[in-house]
């Protein structure tokens, strides 16, 4: 049983036993201390007055966590409004905004992430101490007894359960028998990812040298300067921190840097993950100032490792920083993808985008993954003499975007629309907030430019020259609207333009690390089949290239468009990049091994989940496993990997239905279903397409394979199942006394649209249950969900909410509103937490580039813009809320 109060007996001899750890000891001598009224910080303080053990603040939402300091610390009950609420990303407590000073009452610090470099301090032990924090809710088994914790957890609970740790995350009861029994000053093995985690004991706060040195020795320090300059000016440069490792052979110290503008704001989430599971100062956002100083202030640490988060655009410049600082030897570089296309990721194996893996898992395949090498390429271009005055064009630059490519160098066809698109963009950004949008746009310039013939005469003014061999003839002959200088075997969000492996039977497998070059050209007509499974001519592989234009043309570098005057450039290896590329599982330590050898066929069942539920259960492994849906049996080889065991259940849709099956059972499995991890993590994550290859049946599953359809009607949606949590209405209409006769016509949207403008819900839900689409929009691409707002009908938007896909909560009509801006617009306050907490983005924007927020605020609700603030911040970091459950 955890403790009744802080003043209690047993807590009193817990503190004595070990939790005085709860605050580190203090600064050394001299060392800057922490102010009253000092800042609330929300990003780590590299600067010589950082406080030893500061907290990094996020507000939060998270309902139901009681106040870390405790009730006789506590100031925010002696409020009368609501107080906000901000979480440590560190350490994981949560504490009223005002109470955030109370903290040094209690003398608790997060655990620091560095030690001091004083004279007292050289003696000071080199491990790293455990860092005990108090937990009213904890997940998994007791370090000591090995029984779980109680979840006793209410909104008014105050009692602690256990004690864990915010470097290892060991926990234990809150109990003199289990805490008391453990060698409290026994090194802290920083956990399971302690390969990758950079020890507080490697960062050194420097002081300041003094100014009072003897002539001597300032001559000293001045020669020493004068041979350190030729090392570059930033070796002599003084830093308030300094990096002294311990090599280990065992170690694989990671530096994490964070593009928070990549994915749609997934960056700002990420941040916060890592900094639990990491030191805090070995992440790094990369909108404070870029990786050149996180880079130089690490250069010694051995085999270093890197993490980059962000999209192809961010690898590139990190890349591009270690050419400079000249590292030896490099450090490879990991992908998390966040951007649009990721190319790059794709062909190293980390996937088209991150969706809901667990960090932790990600650090694992990070310090698991091969090192590999990518070829890098050097652009020169410089203006063409032999083009005419007449060929010049005032908006054309004689500059390329960037002087070097990881991806590709492409001119015509598709550099002309990606060069449309950003000229459009920063003419007008508040029009380009939407991923849909954006796409839409892409299609109609693309549209636009095949009507115009733009660059149906690009081989009239381009020479082709690779490794001595004139290739002109052969674009002259094709006609070419676009050519492409390929580096990895993806391009454009995923396509493989030089066919898959085996289909090049005249030239030699594609490779990134070869010192090869692919061209490759298109037409109208190979540009289109790209999409669905199609490529380009294939014309040569090559080791340089010489490219001549005679006239202004569109090009872009890695994404990067401009209009380039008439040119002559030179395309040639730079040097070769240390990357790692994510590995096949079973290469590395089993996550989950019973020792048993795999068998020759598996068997297993396989059961279909909705995105609906997906949402709203997957940190529930049990309950989403009640929701989910039969689909069928498959027997697969027991080393099948995904890719293979997506065959057989393709099989499984055109196997005919049995006799006795439902409708629901045997509804049609959906192109865009994708396999589902319900083995190596505390819950469901989704696994990406085109990383089915590097995962095995056996590790993602027991005796069943879980699979996730988002054309699958959630367990709320579905006519034939009960729903406890939101029946629906009886009276007035129950659907026996008021039905539609089984041989009607299916209804029309218009009459749809009419029942929700005139707010009848039983006529609405009649015309569902004979058929009605509830996705239908109206001219003006307003939704059911649009136009039920608009009247305030709740109970129109409740039925929507619970049957309707999830697709209608984000669906905007044509002038980009979704139903949650409209809500917000009319103060509907009732409607807009139905909407929010059926799981509603908070942060898409209208053509305005308004989020409902803001929508709210220019309503002057402040009460409502405040609890949609909350919810907005609370939505992004949720998910790791109740993946770490602390």
């Amino acid at each position: 049983m955890g403790c009744p109060s802080w003043a209690s007996s047993e807590r009193k001899a817990i503190t004595k036993s070990g939790l005085q750890h709860l605050a580190p000891p203090p600064p050394a001598p001299g060392a800057p201390c922490s102010e009253p009224e000092r800042q609330i910080r929300s990003t780590v303080d590299w600067s010589e007055s950082a406080t030893y053990g500061e907290h990094i603040w996020f507000e939060t939402n998270v309902s139901g966590d009681f106040c870390y300091v405790g009730e006789q610390y506590c100031v925010a009950k002696m409020l009368q409004k609501s107080v906000s609420r901000r979480k440590c990303a560190a350490c994981k407590i949560v504490v009223h905004t005002p109470c955030i000073e109370q903290l040094e009452k209690i003398n608790f610090r997060c655990k620091p992430s560095f030690r001091e470099s004083g004279s007292r301090n050289v003696r000071e032990p080199t491990f790293v101490r455990h860092h005990w924090v108090h937990r009213r809710r904890q997940d998994g088994k007791c370090r000591h007894c090995g029984k779980g914790f109680q979840q006793k957890f209410t909104f008014h609970s105050k009692e602690i359960v256990a004690i864990s740790c915010s470097w290892c995350k060991q926990a234990y009861h809150s109990k003199v028998s289990c805490f008391m029994l453990q060698q409290i000053e026994e090194p802290c093995s920083l956990g399971v990812h302690a390969a990758v985690v950079i020890p507080p004991t490697w960062i050194l706060r420097a002081r300041r040298p003094q100014n009072t040195l003897k002539a001597s020795k300032k001559k000293k320090r001045a020669s020493f300067k004068r041979k350190s300059s030729k090392k570059g000016p930033e070796e002599g440069r003084w830093r308030p921190f300094i990096i002294r490792p311990t090599p280990s052979p065992l170690m694989k110290p990671l530096l994490v840097f964070v593009n928070p503008k990549s994915g749609g704001n997934q960056g700002a989430k990420i941040i916060q993950s890592f900094l639990w599971y990491l030191n805090p100062r070995q992440v790094f956002d990369l909108s404070q100032g870029g990786p050149r100083e996180a880079l130089e202030m690490y250069r010694r640490v051995h085999n270093l490792r890197i993490l980059a988060c962000g999209g192809d655009g961010t690898v590139g410049w990190i890349l591009s920083t270690l050419d400079q600082l000249r590292l030896k030897p490099p450090p490879p570089v990991a992908i998390l993808p966040l951007g649009t296309g990721n190319d790059l990721a794709r062909t190293l194996n980390w996937g088209g985008g991150y969706t809901d893996e667990p960090v932790s898992k990600i650090l694992s395949h990070v310090e698991e993954g091969n090192v590999v090498q990518l070829d890098r390429w050097d652009l020169r271009a410089e203006p063409n003499p032999e083009a005419g005055p007449e060929e010049r064009d005032e908006g054309a630059t004689d500059r390329l975007p960037l002087d070097v490519f990881n991806n590709y160098f492409s001119l015509g066809f598709d550099a002309h629309v990606t060069l449309e698109f950003h000229e459009s963009r920063e003419a007008n950004p508040e029009k380009f907030n939407s991923r849909f949008r954006n796409k839409m746009f892409y299609a109609g310039t693309a549209f636009s430019d095949f009507l115009m013939g733009s660059s149906k005469d690009l081989a009239k003014h381009i020479r082709v020259v690779c490794d001595g061999t004139d290739l002109t003839p052969k674009i002259q002959d094709l006609k070419p609207q676009c050519i492409v200088f390929l580096n990895i075997p993806r391009y454009c969000a995923g396509t493989m333009p030089w066919g898959h492996p085996g289909e090049h039977h005249d030239f030699e497998p594609q490779r990134h690390d070869d010192g090869y070059l692919e061209v490759i050209g298109f037409t109208m007509t190979s540009l289109a089949a790209l999409q669905v499974g199609g490529h380009g001519e294939r014309l040569t592989q090559c080791r340089e290239v010489l490219l001549t234009t005679s006239k202004a043309i569109p090009v872009q570098v890695d994404g990067e468009p401009c209009k380039l005057a008439a040119s002559r450039i030179r395309i040639a290896l730079r040097n070769q990049a240390t990357m790692v590329q994510k590995a096949k599982r079973r290469s590395a330590a089993p996550l989950h091994s019973d020792q048993q050898p795999v068998p020759e066929q598996l068997r297993v069942q396989v059961s279909r989940v909705s995105m609906h539920d997906y949402e709203a259960l997957h940190y529930d492994k049990e309950q989403l496993k009640e929701a989910s849906v039969p689909l069928g049996t498959v027997v697969v080889p027991g080393d099948s990997d995904l890719e293979l065991c997506r065959a057989h259940i393709e099989r499984l849709r055109q196997e005919p239905e049995g006799a006795g099956a439902k409708s629901l059972m045997c509804q049609k499995l959906s192109p865009k279903w994708c396999f589902l991890d319900a083995t190596t993590a505390s819950r469901f994550y989704r696994i990406d397409r085109a990383q089915e290859h590097l995962n095995y049946v056996t590790e993602i599953a027991q005796d069943e394979i879980y699979i996730l359809d988002p054309e699958l009607l959630g367990a709320s949606a579905r006519p034939d199942l009960p729903t406890p949590t939101s029946p629906l209405p009886t009276s007035p209409c129950s659907p026996t006394s008021r039905s539609l006769p089984g041989d009607a016509a299916a209804p029309t949207g218009e009459e749809l649209i009419e029942a929700a403008k005139k707010n009848d819900f039983c006529k609405l839900q009649e015309l569902h249950r004979a058929g009605g689409d509830l996705m239908h929009r109206d001219e003006r691409s307003r939704t059911l969900l649009h136009h039920a707002v608009s009247t305030g009908s709740k109970e129109v938007v409740r039925y929507l909410l619970d049957h309707a896909p999830t697709e209608i909560l984000d669906a905007v009509e044509e002038n980009g509103e979704t139903c949650l801006h409209q809500a917000a617009a009319l103060g509907q306050r009732t409607i807009c937490h139905y909407i929010v907490e059926a799981g509603a983005s908070l942060m898409k924007t209208d053509q305005q580039g308004d989020t409902p927020r803001q929508r709210a605020e220019k309503a002057q609700d402040t009460e409502l813009a405040a609890y949609l603030e909350n919810r907005q911040h609370y939505q992004m970091i949720q998910r790791e809320d109740q993946e770490t459950a602390v």
